[in-house]
């Protein structure tokens, strides 16, 4: 190793989390903060998050999608049904989620519960994606053991003559999953390691208890 990576310091000094500036429901905080992610010149793909899944092999796994869409009832993504995610996800439909924007010295994490969206929904999505992405979810099975990248490249050439000219259908182990929010915690950097850490925990619907919780 080049590097001693227990000599790497950084001092967070970009924002504070005060009990006197948090909305009574968590979404509005998020909905704040995804926005000053997505409009900093700093920060790539703002909607990048992180998801941790455990299936029934109790091993978690973490992986990053992209969040797709958000509103009171959850937050929404896309993928294969059939994917490693997708299968623990049927088995445990318990996951969490996770934001972390550097630039900005913010992180969020939400601990829920995915279900399936409805079929019309994951079909309208489908079919506002651009058609490579269209062909590269039949392409793909997701997760599964395969020869060659060249062999990827094969089936995707074959679907596109396959469907040239024609619309592309989506599969039927393809759509979206909605996570419901339990709790959902935000993290702001600051200095001497003391960061602020607020946990906003769900007791009834659209009530939360809201705590401080040390670094």
């Amino acid at each position: 190793m080049e590097k001693d990576l227990k000599e790497y310091r950084k001092s967070y000094e970009k924002g504070a989390l005060l009990e006197v500036d948090l909305p009574e429901n968590p979404l509005e905080l998020f909905q704040s903060w995804f926005h000053l992610a997505d409009e900093s010149d700093s920060v790539d793909e703002a909607n990048a998050m992180n998801i941790s899944t455990v299936g029934k092999d109790m091993m978690p796994v973490s992986r990053i999608v992209l969040l797709k869409s958000y509103d009171k009832d959850g937050f929404v993504f896309f993928t294969n049904y059939h994917s490693q995610k997708g299968k623990a996800l049927l088995e445990n439909p318990y996951c969490c989620l996770s934001f972390f924007w550097p630039a900005l010295e913010k992180q969020v994490i939400i601990h829920g519960k995915a279900t399936k969206i409805s079929n019309q929904e994951s079909e309208e999505y489908f079919h506002s994606r651009p058609r490579g992405s269209q062909l590269g979810a039949i392409a793909s099975e997701q997760s599964s053991s395969i020869p060659s990248r060249e062999f990827l490249e094969d089936k995707l050439k074959g679907l596109e003559q396959r469907y040239h000219n024609i619309e592309v259908p989506k599969p039927d182990n393809w759509g979206g999953y909605n996570v419901k929010p339990l709790k959902i915690e935000f993290w702001q950097g600051r200095s001497s390691r003391l960061h602020d850490r607020i946990l906003y925990s769900s007791t009834s619907e659209n009530k939360w208890k809201i705590e401080r919780l040390a670094p």
